[in-house]
């Protein structure tokens, strides 16, 4: 059962062959890209069509460093540089779900790491802000993702425990990284009927992936989701 598995996730259409988003070069990982979507994320219970669609369409290969590409759709996570790593391609894809999103929703994300999470929330909403502590990695993901066209996506360097007070409220709040506690900047910046998700635990042992819902009264609701195991939050 999805509740007994842990996930370890350290840090944070028609099978043809397509080009890459903005060229027209053949992507040699298509055929991959989809066994992942079909083997790892729909077979453990993802089922949102966006979500999967998705996940079909972000390169994930392109946001992994080179000498790692061909590993790129396997179960697992990678590493991206500072110690941090992306997530396994089901995380991403679970994380996403959850938030139910849609086209109109403002979306934060706490840890940018490589931009992947962040490619795949702006495929189905309608503007993404992200926040990545460490400035090597803003600045490769900026530069990755306006590579890929990906215009409704803004990145940061920063803090992101105290959030992005200026481009709140938001509909939906993504922290790719664990902490031993919701930060409340977060909670503030999150409108009412808005969802978050995030690892909440000690660092680099097995940690609860807790949803949390704010209700039109202010009122927060949360529930634990998925064990995982996450890098810790930087920063504050």
């Amino acid at each position: 059962m999805r509740s007994r598995r842990i996930v370890i996730a350290f840090l944070t259409g028609l099978l043809c062959v397509a080009p890459f988003p903005g060229g027209t070069q053949e992507d040699p990982y298509l055929e991959k890209r989809m066994a992942m979507v079909r083997d790892q994320i729909e077979k453990e219970g993802v089922s949102d069509p966006r979500v999967l669609a998705a996940m079909r369409e972000v390169p994930r290969h392109l946001f992994v460093p080179p000498e790692y590409r061909r590993k790129a759709y396997e179960p697992r996570p990678l590493p991206i540089g500072e110690g941090q790593t992306i997530s396994q391609p089901y995380v991403v894809a679970f994380m996403t779900e959850i938030l139910r999103l849609k086209p109109g929703d403002r979306v934060l994300e706490v840890g940018t790491g490589s931009g992947y999470q962040a490619a795949v929330a702006a495929k189905i909403a309608g503007e993404v802000y992200t926040v990545e502590i460490f400035p090597s990695l803003a600045d490769r993901a900026r530069r990755d993702l306006a590579s890929l066209g990906l215009r409704n996506i803004t990145v940061r360097q920063g803090d992101g425990y105290y959030g992005w007070k200026e481009k709140a409220p938001f509909d939906a709040i993504i922290v790719a990284c664990a902490g031993g506690h919701i930060p409340p900047p977060l909670v503030r910046q999150l409108r009412e009927g808005g969802r978050m998700i995030m690892p909440v635990g000690g660092p680099f042992m097995t940690q609860n992936l807790v949803f949390l819902e704010k209700g039109a009264d202010g009122a927060l609701s949360q529930r634990n989701v998925l064990p995982v195991v996450f890098v810790r939050l930087l920063g504050h």
